[in-house]
């Protein structure tokens, strides 16, 4: 996979991210301050649920079947417990889910 790195960034705030991305990621949750969001980028998402550090997913699901697409809980990320927090619907159909992070999943059986 190519990546593109900038070589200046534009945003403020922004920080570029060196080394252990879990290490880099844990350090800047530590700070006192905003939130972190990631936007658009599955791979970084993905990399971040491997080790435990999203606390909260907002998912938007849009009323349109495309056939394709590319997972974004997808093979290697661990399960995780998801607890609801928030619904809402625009007035086009789009569902916005706010879910917090609820730790390791159990399972169990149904109708045992």
């Amino acid at each position: 996979m190519d990546v593109i790195q900038a070589t200046e960034l534009t945003w403020s705030g922004s920080h570029r991210l060196d080394g252990d991305l879990a290490t880099a990621v844990g350090e800047l949750k530590s700070r006192p301050g905003g939130e972190l969001q990631v936007h658009g980028s599955g791979v970084l998402a993905q990399s971040l649920m491997r080790e435990g550090l999203i606390d909260t997913y907002h998912l938007l699901i849009f009323p349109v079947v495309l056939g394709r697409g590319r997972r974004l809980f997808a093979e290697g990320v661990p399960p995780a417990g998801l607890r609801l927090t928030d619904t809402r619907t625009s007035g086009s159909g789009v569902t916005m889910l706010t879910y917090d992070s609820a730790g390791v999943p159990t399972f169990g059986t149904v109708g045992a």
